[in-house]
Formats: C-alpha cells, structure tokens, sequence
C-alpha cells in the first residue's frame, strides 16, 4: 500500500484519524501489503473514501444528518422512478437511473459499492468492444440483421405492395 512516504513501518491514516498499519490496511481494502496498487493496475482512485458526503456542520447533528439522509434517498428515488418510467418511454432511462444512483452516492455506501461495480463493468465491455475480433464479429453479425430485415422487408412489399395493413380493403 502506498501510504506517501518510503520509510519502513509508516502507516496509513484512517478516514477516522486513526493510524494503521501497512498490513491491517492491505487486509482492509483486500490486498496484501505488497500486492498490486491502484496506481500500477491503473485503476482510477476515489480521493475520498466510502461514506457519506454531507457537510461537516450536518454530519456533526444527529437528527439533521438523520434529516439530510431521507431527504437524498426521496430525491434520488424520485429521479431513480423517473428513469424507470422513462425506460419504455422516451427519455433516457438508464441514465436517469444511474444519475438517481449517483445521488444516493453521496450519502449511502451501498449505492458507492453499485456505482464502482457498475463503472468497472461498463469499462470491462468498452475494453472487449474494442477487441479486433470482437469488432468483427459484430460487424457480421450487423450485417446478418440488416439482410434478414431486408428480406423481410421485400416479402412483404411483394406480398401487400406499399399498402399498410389498416388501409387494406374488405376483399
């Protein structure tokens, strides 16, 4: 773990303030001490740890951050409905619904661990996306669709001409 400093023994400090060691803090975010970090797996780094985002004042009282909570969840499930009604409507469901995720964010770690897990699988597939072969395949098979929708298409044409079916007339 890269605690900032080379001297042997330095630990890392907690969000808490409470000072770990290398070890313990390895077996925390489930890596050995000398596993791989996120600077040489290239993973993006949160800056801030896990945890509510509120301000310090609200945070400091009870009932307001108790307060602050139900008013982020009712406004991130408001725009996270407004997305699911938005799915066969349209709008842009999806994002709508990862923008209400991203609320609930800032206060609730479980939506975090959602969020990460999400952004970690959608880069995963852009990755594979790009894959020489897998462009490929799905250029063929693009390519399979449109000429079976073309046929289906001319079948049709060829069948009821330019007529659609609820002008055709009584035979």
């Amino acid at each position: 773990m890269n605690t900032g400093s080379d001297d042997p023994g330095e630990g890392a400090v907690a969000t808490d303030g409470a000072k770990v060691s290398e070890e313990k803090a390895g077996e925390r975010s489930g890596q050995a001490a000398d596993g791989p970090t996120e600077e040489s797996t290239g993973e993006a780094s949160d800056h801030q740890g896990l945890g509510s985002r509120a301000p310090e004042f609200i945070k400091a009282r009870r009932a307001l951050h108790l307060s602050w909570q139900v008013g982020v969840f009712v406004v991130g499930l408001a725009v996270v409905v407004a997305g699911i009604i938005m799915l066969p409507l349209p709008g842009p469901g999806w994002v709508v619904i990862f923008g209400g995720m991203a609320i609930w964010a800032t206060e609730f770690v479980w939506a975090q661990l959602v969020l990460r897990w999400t952004k970690r699988k959608v880069t995963e597939a852009a990755q594979r996306a790009l894959d020489p072969k897998v462009r490929r395949r799905n250029i063929t098979l693009t390519a399979i669709g449109l000429v079976i929708i073309g046929a289906l298409v001319g079948v049709y044409l060829w069948k009821f001409g330019v007529v659609m079916p609820w002008k055709i007339k009584d035979q």
